[in-house]
């Protein structure tokens, strides 16, 4: 039976232990502090990257691995039996990790190597990911596993709520007078994924209204139905994912088991700390 290698980078969001659980490889983004980079997840956590950067003023760069890091990936593998390999990268419009992928495999001429920009963010890219690792270890081929990896992505949603406009004025993304008067007037912003991007879809006030527009726009996208699959967002902010839980399960028809990802350093860093979120699978 051919063996299908799945591969990702660490802004899927997914936890190290269910990775590791799936056999799925994971390929970290660069955090660089000045001359200082670290591996996001491995060297760096949440919380330590906003301690920094509360600590600094200033948000650090964060660059995808390199082809290299990629074709190490492969190569080890390849090295391990795998017959074929599916690298499911972030979505092209937020970062460049897919081209450093494409580069990686072209050096591997005549290996099935099929590297695929999913056009989600975090757990949405995540779901994918762990739907084609599900489908390779039934057998499945390269084309199957993605298959399966593009059905979920059909079905994928997202959407967070910001704790704070701080860490978007530090990145350039509004001004520090925005952050200020946001701050002033408590507004959360609510974000989704839409065309590959981290999107603005509206704003709220305090984080009880917002968390309750989170949930209802979740509710809409289920329509009563209980999802394949669920995961609470966080970035630095775990009590607030098991409030935040427990919420969605008072409101929605939830699945047993709800996954609580915490944003590596790779994403955290343009959200902020506190955000909170859910991603899921809807019904077919």
């Amino acid at each position: 039976m051919p063996r299908i290698a799945v591969i990702t980078d660490t802004d899927s969001s997914l936890p190290f232990d269910v990775a590791e659980q799936h056999g799925i490889v994971q390929v970290p983004i660069s955090i660089r502090f000045g001359n200082e980079t670290f591996r996001d997840g491995y060297d760096i956590d949440a919380t330590t990257l906003f301690a920094r950067i509360d600590r600094e003023g200033s948000l650090p760069q964060t660059a995808a691995p390199s082809p290299g890091e990629f074709a190490a990936a492969f190569e080890a593998a390849l090295a391990g039996g795998a017959d074929g390999i599916l690298c499911l990268n972030i979505s092209s419009e937020v970062s460049g990790t897919c081209q450093a992928a494409q580069l990686a495999a072209s050096e591997f001429s005549g290996r099935n190597i099929t590297v695929v920009d999913t056009r989600q963010i975090s757990m949405g890219q995540g779901f994918m990911v762990l739907a084609a690792a599900r489908a390779a270890a039934q057998g499945a081929s390269v084309e199957q596993a993605l298959a399966a990896a593009m059905e979920t992505s059909a079905h994928a949603h997202l959407f967070g709520a910001l704790a704070t406009l701080k860490y978007l004025a530090l990145g350039g993304r509004v001004s520090q007078f925005a952050a200020m008067a946001g701050t002033v007037l408590n507004i959360r912003p609510i974000l989704t994924v839409r065309n590959g991007k981290l999107d603005l879809l509206e704003k709220s006030r305090t984080r009880k209204r917002s968390w309750a527009r989170v949930i209802e726009l979740a509710s809409e996208r289920l329509n009563g139905g209980c999802p394949a699959q669920m995961a609470v967002l966080h970035a630095a902010a775990a009590d607030d994912a098991r409030e935040f839980e427990a919420e969605l399960r008072a409101s929605l028809n939830c699945p047993e088991s709800i996954l609580i990802c915490e944003l590596m350093p790779g994403l955290s860093v343009h959200t902020g700390s506190g955000m909170v979120g859910v991603s899921f699978v809807a019904p077919a």
